[in-house]
Parts: C-alpha cells; sequence; structure tokens
C-alpha cells in the first residue's frame, strides 16, 4: 500500500485514500468526521442505486408534475421536464461524490479545502437548514399519511378543531410520532439507513407498478389527462409561453436534488469504487423520477374516470380501499417510503453539517436530534400547503443557494486541485486550508457573487420588493446563474492567488 508523499496518505486500492497517522488530538476531528477506512466501505452498485430509488421513489415525486400540468404542460411535457431536471442534476451530483469516494470524508469536510476549516461551516450550515426545512416537510407527510388512514376508522377526528398550530390534536400525536420513528433510525447510525433504504427500493418500485396496474384496470385505461393537449401551441405567441414556463419548471426540478448534489459525499464515502457511484447513481436517479411521476400523472388521470375528480395525493387514494389488509399495506408502505427517504436526503447531512460546527462535543446522533427539533419548529405543514409556493419559491430559492455552493466546490475540487487534497491537512489548524484566520475570503466572495443576481426576483416572488423584469426571468434560471457565476469567479480568484504564489516561491 504505498503512501503518497506529502499528504500522509496512502492508497489502497483503485485509487482509494486512508489516512497513514492518527488525528484524534485535532480540535477539527471526531469518529463522525473522520475518513472512512476500505473496511468501511459496504456500498457497490446496487446500494448507491437503492439509495436514489429510495429517495426518488415518495410522494413529492409522485406529485411533482400536478403543478406542471396544471401551469398548461401536457403528461409526457411535464415528466420530460422532470427527467431532464434530474439528468442534469446527476452531473455535479456525479462529480462531488467523487471526492467521497476517493478520499472517505464527508460533505463538511470536503468544504474545508475552498472554504477553509472554519469557513467550511457557512456552506454546511446553508445545508443543513435547507435539510431542516425538508426533513420537516417529510415527516409531516408521513404523519399525515398515518392520520388520513387511520382517519378512516376514527372519522371523528375529522371534526375536531384545529388548536395546535393550525392542527388537531390526532394530526399532532401522528406527526410526533412519525418524527420520533427517525429519531430511533438515525440513533442506530448509518449503516441501519443502507438496510433500510435496500428494503424499501424493490418494494416500492413493486407497489408503485402495482397501483398504476390498478388504475388502468379501473379506468379503462389511464383516463384523460393522458390525453390532454399542452395549453401551449407548437407555434406563435404561446410556443413562446410555453419556453418561459418551461425553464423556471427546469430550474425548480434540478432543484429538488440539488442539496444532495452537494452532500452526496456522505453517501459516496462508503462506496467501494468511482464505477460504483457512478453507475449507481446514472442508474438510480433520472430513471425512478421519471418513472414514479409518471406513476403520480397516471393514477390521477385514472382517478378522473373512477372516482369523478382528479386525486393527486396518493394517500388520499389509499384511503378510498375498504379491504383493511389493503389500508395496513399501505400504511406501513408510505411510512417506509417517507421514513428512508427522508432519513438519507434530509438528517443524514445536516446531522453531519452540525457535528461539524463543534466536532468535540457534538456527534452525528445529536446532530440529527437537532436537525428534528428545527424541523418541528419549522410547521412543514403550513410551508407544504401551498403547491405553487412550494415550487417556484422555496425549490428555486434554495436552488440559487445551493447552486453556487456547488459551483465552488466543483471548480476548488477539479479546476484547482484536479483531484489532489491533502488529506490529513484537511483536519489540522497548520495545514494548507486555513487561509486566514480559517476562512478563504475568495471563496465568500464568489459565493456572494453567485447568490446576489438572484436575490432581486426572489423579493419579488415572496412579493417584499418590486422589480424590472429582468430580475424576474434571471431568478428563474438561479441555480444555473448561481452556480456559473460562483464558478467562474471562484476559479478566477483562485488561479490569480496561485499566480501569486508562484511568482513569489520563484523569487525567493
Amino acid at each position: 500500500m504505498p503512501v503518497v508523499k506529502g499528504s500522509k496518505t496512502r492508497e489502497v486500492a483503485g485509487g482509494i485514500h486512508e489516512l497513514a497517522e492518527d488525528l484524534a488530538d485535532s480540535a477539527f476531528h471526531n469518529r463522525d468526521m473522520a475518513p472512512t477506512t476500505r473496511a468501511q466501505r459496504k456500498w457497490g452498485t446496487k446500494d448507491i442505486a437503492a439509495l436514489w430509488i429510495s429517495m426518488s421513489a415518495c410522494i413529492p415525486t409522485y406529485t411533482l408534475a400536478s403543478s406542471l400540468i396544471d401551469e398548461g404542460m401536457n403528461w409526457w411535457q411535464a415528466v420530460l421536464t422532470i427527467f431532464l431536471g434530474n439528468a442534469i442534476v446527476l452531473v455535479p451530483m456525479v462529480l462531488n461524490a467523487h471526492a467521497g469516494t476517493k478520499y472517505g470524508i464527508p460533505f463538511p469536510v470536503y468544504c474545508r479545502s475552498s472554504f477553509g476549516i472554519l469557513g467550511a461551516n457557512i456552506p454546511a450550515l446553508l445545508r443543513a437548514l435547507v435539510a431542516c426545512g425538508w426533513f420537516g416537510i417529510q415527516t409531516w407527510i408521513g404523519g399525515a399519511a398515518i392520520y388520513m388512514i387511520l382517519a378512516v376508522y376514527r372519522p371523528q377526528w375529522r371534526e375536531m378543531p384545529a388548536d395546535w398550530f393550525g392542527l388537531n390534536v390526532p394530526q399532532l400525536a401522528c406527526f410526533l410520532l412519525f418524527w420520533a420513528i427517525n429519531m430511533l433510525v438515525i440513533y442506530r447510525g448509518i449503516d441501519s439507513i443502507r438496510v433500510l433504504l435496500n428494503i424499501k427500493a424493490p418494494l416500492l418500485i413493486a407497489l408503485g407498478l402495482l397501483l398504476l396496474a390498478w388504475a388502468y384496470r379501473e379506468a379503462h385505461g389511464f383516463g384523460p389527462i393522458l390525453s390532454q393537449p399542452s395549453k401551449f401551441d407548437a407555434g406563435g405567441e404561446k410556443a413562446g409561453l410555453f419556453w418561459a414556463f418551461f425553464f423556471p419548471a427546469l430550474t425548480a426540478n434540478v432543484g429538488f436534488w440539488a442539496t444532495l448534489s452537494l452532500n452526496i459525499p456522505d453517501f459516496s464515502r462508503y462506496a467501494y469504487s468511482q464505477r460504483d457511484q457512478v453507475l449507481g447513481q446514472a442508474l438510480g436517479l433520472p430513471t425512478t423520477m421519471g418513472l414514479y411521476s409518471f406513476i403520480g400523472v397516471a393514477v390521477t388521470s385514472a382517478t378522473i374516470v373512477i372516482y369523478g375528480q382528479a386525486i393527486w395525493d396518493p394517500v388520499v387514494v389509499l384511503t378510498k380501499f375498504e379491504n383493511p389488509v389493503v389500508l395496513i399495506v399501505a400504511m406501513f408502505a408510505l411510512c417506509l417510503a417517507t421514513l428512508a427517504t427522508n432519513l438519507a436526503a434530509n438528517v443524514v447531512s445536516p446531522a453531519n453539517d452540525f457535528s461539524h460546527l463543534w466536532p468535540r462535543r457534538i456527534s452525528f446522533r445529536t446532530g440529527g436530534l437537532i436537525t428534528g427539533l428545527i424541523g418541528i419548529l419549522m410547521q412543514p405543514w403550513k410551508l407544504y400547503s401551498d403547491p405553487s409556493g412550494y415550487i417556484f419559491k422555496w425549490l428555486i430559492a434554495y436552488s440559487g443557494l445551493l447552486g453556487a455552493v456547488g459551483g465552488i466546490l466543483i471548480a476548488d475540487y477539479f479546476v484547482i486541485r484536479k483531484t489532489r487534497l491533502d488529506l490529513a491537512g484537511l483536519y489540522r489548524k497548520e495545514g494548507p486550508y486555513w487561509y486566514t484566520a480559517g476562512f478563504n475570503p475568495r471563496a465568500i466572495i464568489a459565493l456572494l457573487s453567485g447568490i446576489a443576481p438572484c436575490v432581486p426576483g426572489f423579493l419579488a416572488t415572496v412579493e417584499l420588493a418590486q422589480v424590472s423584469e429582468i430580475w424576474i426571468d434571471m431568478y428563474h434560471y438561479a441555480w444555473f446563474i448561481s452556480f456559473g457565476i460562483s464558478f467562474a469567479v471562484y476559479a478566477t480568484l483562485m488561479g490569480i492567488r496561485r499566480s501569486f504564489d508562484a511568482a513569489a516561491n520563484s523569487s525567493s
């Protein structure tokens, strides 16, 4: 096992690196932040694919096409937009995963090479707060599924007053019950999540296809939505309206997994090889998102024929079944689906991010608890209640923040460092990533440069300011604009710094 000179690491196999020294005395190191060893790498292609199948096969994916169709797209335009958005976000997903697989480092440690050892807390907290919001939304969805199915047998629950933050007592109890289940699993650690994902992935695909078959049989086809035309004509003024709607819709769908495109090292650090992480993600992400969004459209279309109305919420569809066995299986499947998605997508990252704030005092488990508490305080039932705001305010807004972070990380790792990191230096104050008092000012400038053009459009969207139409148009491309600007600014500033350092070294 060769040791890489100057970096105090050894390459164990296939480009995988391990630390060759003990850093337990470092204030910026703990067991959860430490690089994974070869023995800890248990995720193959099927595990990575199962990760994405499990996270994508969920209620938000099922309903994702609804707002696109409501705004005028036909079914295949909506599903294609979702597929394209996920094919685009797959690129930064695979690129950022590379560092996790090569060096075994989690997302906050990956940020240290670009933002500085202390500055890494900035992108980590940005990612963590978004994850807390998503955690709350998914926990609300899971708790609401339990409530709605149990309310079939307790219809009096629906008549109870909503006295607790806009919820009635059974709603709040179901929400807190599902919250507690999430906390229990995260307490058991990352390997229990991997097992859960491997159980959920084939189960949810099978149940989704069974629901699709049921809808086709009961409606004698897939109903009117699959035959209705787009509201946008093939030419003329309405074609322009289509493109004006398509690009913000595409940006929103890129934003759907923009979070994971950053913290994917939290999972890829457990992969056997780069081939496993690339192939697993390519097989699992865009295909499942496309398939499950189509299932949502097709089943909803069939409900128009079966029940006389379009029912987008799969929980409501399942409550129509009178067979108690079907209801119990449905409740178990929905809870499992939401639980696995929530833990993998919305707890692992902020647990690591909060741990990164104070490695000596905050563990992965404590970070998970902090995530859960913030998720409750955000009152997610209010955030999720408006589908239009959910897509065009929530998804696009944070895509602008996280796109900027992604541009910096990729520029640093691939352009500036050519995928070479000093692994031990990522954990040492006196190492190469300390910069100025622990912060890299160039990364902060690049981050603000990428976010700034998206702010006026966001303020106009949430009706806090009136701005020129051009700012709103730019906001519709938030992820792309913030990613591109931050990438270019960071690469330029770091290139200038390297030129100065090279000149200084040559003169000395």
